[in-house]
């Protein structure tokens, strides 16, 4: 069993109330995460690529 210090993570960017950050996981996946004040949503490269979509559309 992989142990949590194998996962690998940086910030991608912060601000003073919200940071998304990425995971490098032991098995090859990679994960992003949005914690958004006390809600944190996580995507996989896919689901991750199509929230990028959403928000220019939105910008």
């Amino acid at each position: 069993m992989a142990d949590d210090r194998d996962v690998k993570t940086s910030v991608l960017a912060e601000t003073s109330n919200y940071v998304a950050w990425i995971s490098e996981e032991p098995d090859g996946e990679t994960t992003y995460h949005l914690e958004l004040g006390m809600v944190t949503l996580h995507f996989f490269k896919e689901e991750w690529d199509e929230m990028l979509d959403l928000m220019r559309s939105v910008i």
